[in-house]
């Protein structure tokens, strides 16, 4: 039982330091935002439970002493964390989620209502009916169990909820997915619990689960900072140069590679008029353009903020005639976003592109290539009034 309580116990404060250094990198960064803070307080709550139940292991090992008093209090500490687990993982899930009424009084009542009711409820069984909860031999019984994985679920239950309603509603594929993890991840954690105290009750699948899926979490999370520009929610320029970088990506066999260049007519002229602001709206609505254009197509392709109000863009394609329809297709798309969004102005875009020709062809030569004959679609765009239209 030593052996047992040696291993599980390091095991949960291993985990525990694991999350401690992603606590510790959070609260160093000098990124402050909503959904950063409620991330950090769900970390707080698993640190909080790894901590408890490596104490639950040493009162179930024998090496703390078992009494009604040790195994009551470890139990309800437990029962307690976990549900703070799932409340805390809620209210960040409607952090990143942006749902609407997440910081009113009465939502944030709503979501505790469960945790004191719970609470409350175990507190007067242990105190009127331990047996309930207990056996003669201070082991949990069944519905112990079903006291700890069932308020949770409650939460769960709206994260799911919340999740799956952005993620019908959301077009871009990253935000899609990105709504489909966080809904995902509870249930992964819970059914993690379950396998522990179905199958495995003395190996801490839940400390391990919880490891995994977090640190997956926040390596995408991570990756997503260093690659993806924060406004557009594409791929930065620092993505652009890994994905050249990577010969295999420029050559595909049987296709043309072709690199386009893109940027906003008069784009000052939005800033200057609606201010920076209404700027940073125009770029969303260009790349939200681009992406809901090109998630039609099923060639291979790169598309990124490349800077200011330029994006690349990277096609392999069999003929160079779908550039043509493809020009049309993101201008056209363009033009509905600003009236269906009811924006102040209509945005047209300039578009350069050249092919990379990959013997004797070097990526920045192409691009730059591609570059100049944007200037040249732009002044076309000036002369023949097809530029930037306000109202």
């Amino acid at each position: 039982m030593f052996e047992y309580f040696i291993y599980y116990s390091t095991s949960n404060i291993v985990s525990c330091i694991i999350f401690g250094i992603m606590l510790a990198h959070d609260r160093l960064s000098i990124d402050k935002q909503e959904k950063q803070l409620k991330y950090d307080h769900a970390l707080i709550a698993f640190m909080l439970y790894f901590i408890s139940d490596a104490i639950w292991s040493g009162v179930d090992s024998g090496i703390f002493p078992i009494n009604k008093f040790t195994v009551l209090i470890t139990n309800f500490m437990n029962f307690i964390i976990m549900t703070a687990i799932t409340s805390t993982w809620l209210r960040y899930a409607m952090a990143v989620l942006q749902v609407p009424i997440r910081n009113k009084r009465s939502t944030k009542i709503i979501i505790l209502i469960p945790f004191l009711v719970s609470v409350i409820g175990v507190s007067i069984t242990y105190a009127y009916a331990p047996h309930i909860l207990m056996d003669e031999n201070l082991k949990n019984t069944n519905l112990y169990d079903v006291y700890l994985v069932g308020i949770p679920y409650i939460y769960i239950i709206a994260v799911i909820i919340y999740a799956m309603k952005k993620e019908i509603c959301e077009k871009d594929p990253i935000e899609k997915k990105k709504h489909l993890y966080i809904g995902f991840f509870p249930i992964m954690v819970l059914v993690g619990g379950l396998m522990q105290m179905i199958l495995m009750p003395h190996l801490p699948v839940f400390c391990f689960s919880c490891t995994i899926l977090m640190l997956i979490y926040y390596i995408q999370s991570m990756d997503a900072q260093i690659s993806i520009d924060p406004l557009t929610k594409l791929n930065n320029r620092g993505q652009l140069i890994r994905y050249v970088s990577q010969g295999a990506n420029i050559k595909i066999d049987g296709r043309k590679t072709f690199v386009i260049m893109i940027d906003i007519n008069d784009f000052k002229l939005i800033n200057d008029t609606y201010g920076h602001a209404e700027g940073d709206n125009a770029l969303i609505i260009v790349a939200k353009s681009l992406t809901l254009t090109l998630h039609n197509h099923n060639f291979p392709m790169f598309l990124g903020r490349y800077g200011g109000d330029e994006f690349v863009l990277v096609v392999h394609l069999v003929d160079e005639v779908e550039i043509k329809e493809l020009m049309n297709e993101i201008r056209e798309c363009i033009r509905k976003k600003c009236i269906n969004e009811n924006r102040p102005y209509i945005l047209s875009i300039g578009i350069g592109y050249d092919e990379f020709l990959v013997e004797k062809d070097s990526f920045s030569k192409c691009m730059q290539r591609a570059d100049k004959k944007l200037y040249l679609d732009k002044e076309y765009c000036k002369m023949n009034g097809k530029s930037t239209i306000c109202k």
